[in-house]
Parts: C-alpha cells; structure tokens; sequence
C-alpha cells in the first residue's frame, strides 16, 4: 500500500505544479505566491 499512496503523491504533487505553473504572473501574484515558491505549495499540498 505503501507504494500506492507514494505514487498518488507524487502524480498530485506534479499536477499541482503543473497547472500553478500554467498561470500567468499576474495569476500567481493574484493568489499570493511567486513562481519559485510552486514547488514547495505543491509539496505543501500533499501533506
């Protein structure tokens, strides 16, 4: 089970960075965070 729920984090994680990355600077700007800090709300979100 370990290994599922490690997987499922990994793909939300991703995800996550993925559609933060898709917004435009002023997007990001609007909900309060910098492009350099999408990996660590990604992360954030997983856990």
């Amino acid at each position: 089970m370990n290994i599922v729920r490690s997987y499922n984090n990994w793909r939300r994680y991703r995800e996550t960075c993925n559609e933060l990355n898709r917004l435009s600077q002023r997007e990001l700007f609007d909900v309060g965070i910098s492009r350099s800090e999408i990996r660590s709300v990604a992360k954030a979100s997983i856990g």
